[in-house]
């Protein structure tokens, strides 16, 4: 299995300045590539200037420019313009695709925090010591920096990423051939449906609170940004005042994501840790977190219908706080880790259907669905809890997948 270990670093103040300096170097070349590219599309006849052209020219900017672009590690520069020709890539896919286009931008210096080694050893190199014993990175022009490995690394380290995260650096390892830790049968299993009131409710009835951190910090939250906003747009990003207030709300949402991770590892671990099948909905949730697109009224021009994105702005907030994509991501990790099954189906009818396996008897009405939280079908009478009710189909129907029916 492949699997990413993620550790904070502890640099020094000198090691803090040079990665600083390093990410700055990185983000120059990904920025002057990208120019060069521009440039000869534009003024030289719509030449392609592509990934092998541009990695040629490394020796010659190295000899250049020694004392910076010339001090860090070779491929890592080299897996600075692999991101960018990917980024080219995926612009011409959605191109011949019809999509949005997406022109590749120039990176500012709060949209580019990673740095990428492709190889252990080569330019950077992970110390393999014992989990109890103090840890150590080395990277090329910066030195051995302190790692907080809080769990010992299994398989063989492949790439090492460095990355910031406001004002923390973190080391961002990818191994693979990484071993199975399968845990013992249980015997049992699982349906859940995600929802906003509660986080998951089990097809045994047992409701999992929904944290709502978002929430929680709100009040605090809204206070930095509004204290961001005061500041005029023209001395925006030049003084001391207002790096420290954008600081502020940045550690906030920081917090807010680091307590949102650590619920759902606990949250997945939990499930994989009492059930062999775990089963849930296939949920686009990147549909249903889109707006609704605008009603233009046809008898005003310039005018526009009520399209009720005030009224979904609330679910859509909830939906994002509650983060069910990195959640389902964490538990099919966990999963495969465990030696267990996951099993998504389809989400259709799930909510309005009178489970069969709970003495209902099948009938599919939006009636049966009374209120949020209260089940009631039109045909037999039965009744339950809605989310209750949704995760015993969503069971069902994996038993169904289970015996191939489905």
């Amino acid at each position: 299995m492949i699997r990413a270990y993620k550790f904070l670093l502890r640099p020094t103040a000198g090691q803090e300045q040079a990665l600083a300096e390093m990410l700055a170097d990185h983000r120059s070349l990904y920025n002057g590539a990208l120019q060069e590219r521009r440039d000869a599309w534009r003024h030289a006849s719509k030449t392609t200037v592509r990934y092998g052209d541009q990695s040629a020219q490394l020796k010659e900017i190295r000899a250049f420019d020694p004392e910076w672009q010339g001090r860090w590690s070779f491929s890592s520069q080299q897996a600075t313009l692999r991101r960018l020709d990917q980024a080219f890539a995926a612009f011409f896919r959605r191109v011949r695709a019809g999509q949005a286009p997406g022109y590749p931008r120039f990176k500012g210096a709060g949209h580019f925090d990673t740095v990428t080694f492709p190889r252990d050893g080569d330019g950077c190199r992970w110390n393999s010591t014992p989990h109890d014993a103090q840890t150590r990175l080395r990277l090329q022009g910066v030195g051995h920096v302190r790692v907080h490995q809080h769990r010992p690394v299994q398989g063989r380290v492949k790439t090492i990423s460095m990355k910031r995260e406001g004002r923390r650096w973190y080391a961002v390892l990818v191994c693979d051939q990484v071993p199975a830790e399968p845990l013992p049968s249980t015997g049992r299993s699982v349906g859940i449906d995600l929802g906003v009131t509660h986080f998951l409710t089990t097809s045994g009835g047992e409701h999992v609170a929904n944290p709502r951190f978002l929430q929680a910090m709100a009040e605090e939250l809204v206070a930095a940004q509004r204290h961001l906003a005061t500041f005029p747009r023209r001395t925006r990003q030049r003084t001391k005042r207002h790096r420290a207030a954008a600081r502020k709300v940045a550690k906030l949402h920081a917090k807010i994501r680091r307590q949102r991770a650590d619920f759902h590892h606990k949250a997945a671990r939990a499930l994989v840790t009492g059930n062999d099948v775990i089963a849930h909905e296939r949920l686009n949730t990147a549909g249903m977190t889109r707006s609704p697109a605008p009603r233009p009224d046809p008898d005003k021009d310039g005018a526009f219908l009520l399209n009720g994105a005030a009224a979904k702005a609330g679910l859509i907030r909830g939906i994002l706080d509650a983060g069910w994509g990195q959640f389902l991501g964490i538990l099919a990790n966990k999963a495969e880790s465990a030696g267990r099954r996951v099993i998504p189906v389809d989400p259709r009818n799930t909510s309005i259907t009178c489970p069969p396996s709970r003495g209902g008897c099948g009938h599919v009405d939006k009636s049966n669905h009374v209120t949020q939280a209260a089940f009631r079908c039109t045909a037999c009478g039965f009744a339950a809890n809605a989310d209750h009710v949704g995760a015993a189909n969503v069971l069902d129907r994996a038993g169904l997948v289970l015996c191939g029916v489905v």
